[in-house]
């Protein structure tokens, strides 16, 4: 689905990633690891066209194009880091800004029926301040506000970033099922346990640059992966 080749991307004289090569395959979950400022972030940017690169980006079969907007028009949404709500909207109205993709407005209120039916207690807070929700409850915000663009690729950004472990479970429980429900989905995930137990592939970044990739049942058993990522856990358990 989409192919990755060579990308380098440099913020001034700082080079952040180094050639950088990957594939994802249509119909998997994809894991990028790494440590902070490994490059995983950047490389999710340089495919939303949120920062400029060199090398190419071909996105079922054709180049992606050089806008952001564009990019999702094309079919990917990406998540960002830090659940970016639109506070002072209540969570209905940030469901429906993530559908101004949409063309047909009469596929809307099956698609805010499918996000409710993913996370229940949307529905119940749908008249609320989305500020006033709490970070579980944020995170799954964002992803329903990027379903409703019905994505061929969802990119998400450390989804699980600062949520207590019961709701992270909940996450990660609720990215199989959407993948499940047909969306391929890049993860971009500093919990390398939870991430590579339920990804199809996967990708280590270091310095901006690959240097292990495998599925991911192959690099939880990887002694260097073991000591960098997971603790030095030799049976990490899924």
């Amino acid at each position: 689905m989409l192919e990755i080749q060579n990308v380098s991307v440099s913020y001034g004289m700082v080079k952040a990633l180094h050639a950088v090569s990957m594939q994802i395959q249509e119909g998997t979950i994809t894991s990028i690891i790494g440590s902070n400022g490994a490059g995983k972030t950047t490389i999710i940017n340089a495919i939303s066209a949120m920062v400029p690169y060199q090398g190419s980006i071909v996105f079922n079969g054709k180049p992606l194009p050089l806008k952001s907007n564009q990019v999702v028009r094309k079919g990917i949404v990406q998540v960002p880091e830090g659940r970016k709500v639109f506070a002072g909207l209540t969570v209905e109205e940030n469901l429906m800004v993530g559908a101004y993709t949409e063309r047909n407005r009469k596929q809307l209120p099956q698609l805010l029926k499918q996000q409710y039916a993913l996370f229940p207690r949307l529905e119940e807070r749908k008249d609320q301040d989305a500020g006033t929700l709490s970070g579980g409850e944020q995170q799954m915000l964002v992803i329903c506000r990027a379903l409703m663009g019905s994505p061929s690729l969802l990119m998400l950004d450390e989804p699980s970033l600062g949520l207590a472990p019961i709701v992270v479970r909940e996450v990660f429980e609720t990215i199989k099922r959407i993948k499940e429900n047909g969306t391929t989905i890049l993860l971009v995930e500093q919990n390398a346990n939870k991430s590579l137990c339920m990804s199809d592939y996967g990708y280590v970044i270091e310095n901006g640059r690959v240097i292990l990739e495998g599925k991911g049942q192959d690099l939880l058993s990887n002694a260097k992966v073991s000591e960098a990522y997971l603790g030095g856990k030799r049976k990490p358990t899924c």
